[in-house]
């Protein structure tokens, strides 16, 4: 068993090494394990344990950069952590947005003309555009925790999801600017006989489906983060952040 004081220092030095929260529980339990069975095997102290511990880590440690998501260094535990998890978020993300972009040209063989084409695309790509605000305006207990200036005893952020928010404002103000002005070069393309300049057809197929991707990262980022804080909850709640 470990003191308060004890397990204490261990949390400092991960906080010192730039590590979220939620990542932060889970090395840190590991590391305890590792000191634990250092001093029962080697008969050493909690000093001399955890100082062996920490050479064992200190690869794990060293600054690297992850410029997608990242502007400064960071150590490479969480390169790793964050690699495994965005990847993942990511190629669901494109599925969302493959799924996305299949309805919005079906909206274009729905629609009689391009006027009720506009209607329908500026419809779904409002509704697409609502869905992590909505989400945002019904979780109101995780306002605080989606804050990037909000931070665990002012230094770590409490998840590693946390600091991605800021995307949804960038494409959702693109979204905004598509609605406005509606989309003429598809229904055009597909439903007429009237040319179409080639430049803002291939702009009008894949702008959306990316701005769709991003926003579908948004919503699976989101909810990963109010999952990582559900299963920190106790944790949050001994240490007096609620």
């Amino acid at each position: 068993m470990f003191s308060q004081k004890q397990e204490q220092a261990i949390t400092d030095y991960l906080i010192f090494h730039q590590l979220p929260l939620d990542i932060l529980l889970e090395v840190k339990d590991h590391m305890l394990s590792q000191v634990a069975d250092i001093q029962a095997e080697e008969n050493k102290s909690f000093e001399e344990a955890f100082h062996k511990t920490q050479k064992l880590w200190e690869s794990e440690f060293k600054l690297t950069s992850y410029s997608l998501f990242y502007s400064e260094q960071i150590p490479v535990l969480l390169k790793k952590i964050v690699k495994e998890k965005f990847t993942g978020i990511l190629k669901k993300s494109l599925l969302f947005g493959l799924a996305s972009f299949t309805v919005n040209l079906l909206l274009i063989y729905f629609s009689a003309d391009q006027e009720i084409y506009n209607d329908l695309f500026r419809f779904y790509n409002s509704v697409i555009v609502m869905i992590p605000f909505l989400y945002w305006i019904f979780n109101k207990n995780m306002r605080k925790y989606v804050r990037r200036d909000f931070k665990y005893q002012e230094k770590s952020f409490f998840t590693m999801y946390q600091r991605n928010f800021g995307i949804f404002a960038v494409s959702g103000n693109f979204i905004f600017q598509i609605i406005l002005r509606g989309d003429e070069h598809l229904f055009r393309f597909f439903r007429t006989n009237d040319p179409v300049s080639v430049f803002p057809l291939i702009v009008s197929l894949i702008l959306p489906y990316i701005l769709h991707i991003l926003i579908f990262f948004i919503i699976i980022n989101f909810y990963e983060h109010k999952k990582s804080l559900l299963r920190m909850q106790n944790y949050l709640k001994i240490s007096g952040h609620n």
